[in-house]
């Protein structure tokens, strides 16, 4: 099992440390949304270099390209992006049922490719194959994320996350166990992106020749790869006793963690929270899937017993201008930047922030510079890491609630 250690607890938040194959993650943490295997705008040296502790790639886009096959010869996910720390995979699901035109059934999703149109499917299994190829520390079950907000749609949505984690479960065991009890083969997909027809499977087994000496690795270059590790997904949208059932659901397979999927709002995230997380074991990390673009979600996450949060807001935003400081979000293209040569923190350690002003900044956005997006990103990247940092740090010091009191009037105090 996953080993997590929990340090201090306050009411239903924690501090703890999740100890992966490639490395410890202190929690609360907020893992870097590296989608395609990179952090949009940002090398992972430098994402280093601003804090985080963690990554999290998607395995729809990398099943695309470059494929789960390049990934694994590369000896995994760890390895091929240069990262060499904490990573996790999701299951594709999201992304999948944002696309258009997708055909949901018991067995999987068939959906066409966003890149050239082609027919492909998803399942349980191929979803934990992918994965596994890719090879990341964490692996997310593969969830149907319901479109509707309708009750009978949610639960209907709910109960097939279910019927699915449990197939996610049989075949990431599977896969383990093969792997791990034979050491001469591996039944990893071949991935979707290796195209033989329109329409095709991520299922085809693929092996490797028999290790010649005992201690040759199996896996690639990455010694860790044999250690997986899944993550059962919390569903049923905004409906409390729903997500009360599926924590129970997903309580029964235990898993080596929980993610609480769906799409939220800070309104009434604290009583869904509080209905889940005091269902699921403490013993074991949770992780809310794709949160941390409003500060306010970070504290509510961290006070309600979340260990970690990742989000492609802040440098989505980042990238258009939008930027974060404690006194609330600022748009650096506005004319009153364009005379005022202070830094956007003067309190701020990031690269960013040490070096350079808000006019400067203000420039490059008028101007178009590739530079404008790389500074603004490790701004706000750094901003969202160093809050959940200060979350854990306060809440080991015992003044989380003042902690919070102060940075969410502060930073929305003109709403």
């Amino acid at each position: 099992m996953l080993k997590f250690d929990i340090i201090k607890t306050e009411g239903l938040a924690r501090v703890g440390v999740i100890h992966t194959p490639h490395g410890d993650i202190k929690t609360p943490a907020f893992v870097g949304a590296a989608t395609r295997a990179t952090v949009k705008a940002l090398t992972m040296q430098e994402m280093r270099g601003l804090g985080s502790q963690a990554i999290l790639a998607n395995t729809y886009h990398l099943i695309l390209r470059p494929g789960t096959e390049l990934i694994k010869s590369a000896g995994g996910l760890a390895n091929f992006c240069s990262w060499h720390g904490p990573t996790f995979t999701d299951s594709g699901g999201f992304q999948i049922f944002s696309l258009p035109d997708v055909s949901i059934s018991e067995h999987g999703v068939k959906f066409k490719s966003h890149i050239d149109g082609a027919s492909l499917e998803m399942t349980p299994e191929s979803s934990m194959q992918a994965q596994w190829a890719i090879g990341a520390d964490i692996h997310m079950a593969f969830d149907h994320l319901a479109k509707s907000d309708s009750y009978d749609d949610m639960k209907e949505a709910m109960l097939r996350t279910h019927a699915w984690l449990d197939r996610c479960v049989t075949e990431h065991e599977r896969i383990r166990e093969s792997l791990i009890g034979k050491g001469d083969r591996n039944t990893f997909s071949k991935g979707i992106s290796e195209r033989g027809s329109a329409r095709v499977s991520a299922l085809a087994p693929c092996r490797r020749a028999r290790a010649t000496r005992p201690e040759e690795k199996v896996f690639g270059q990455d010694p860790c790869r044999l250690e997986q590790y899944l993550y059962a997904i919390v569903q049923g949208g905004t409906f409390n006793d729903l997500r009360a059932e599926s924590a129970e659901y997903c309580k029964s397979n235990d898993p080596d963690g929980f993610g609480i999927g769906g799409v939220f709002t800070a309104d009434g995230m604290d009583e869904m929270l509080k209905t889940v997380n005091s269902i699921l074991p403490d013993d074991k990390p949770r992780h809310l899937l794709g949160m941390g673009q409003e500060p306010v979600d970070l504290f509510i996450g961290a006070e309600y017993g979340c260990d970690t949060f990742d989000c492609v807001g802040p440098t989505r935003m980042a990238r258009n201008g939008s930027l974060y400081t404690k006194d609330g979000r600022i748009n650096i293209k506005n004319a009153q930047y364009t005379h005022d040569f202070t830094p956007l923190e003067d309190d701020c350690d990031c690269e960013c922030c040490k070096n350079y002003t808000k006019a400067y900044l203000h420039h490059l956005f008028k101007t178009n510079e590739i530079t404008a997006k790389v500074l603004a990103s490790i701004h706000n990247e750094h901003f969202i890491v160093k809050t959940v940092d200060n979350i854990r740090e306060s809440l080991l010091n015992d003044t989380f609630q003042d902690y919070k009191t102060a940075f969410l009037s502060r930073y929305y105090k003109s709403l």
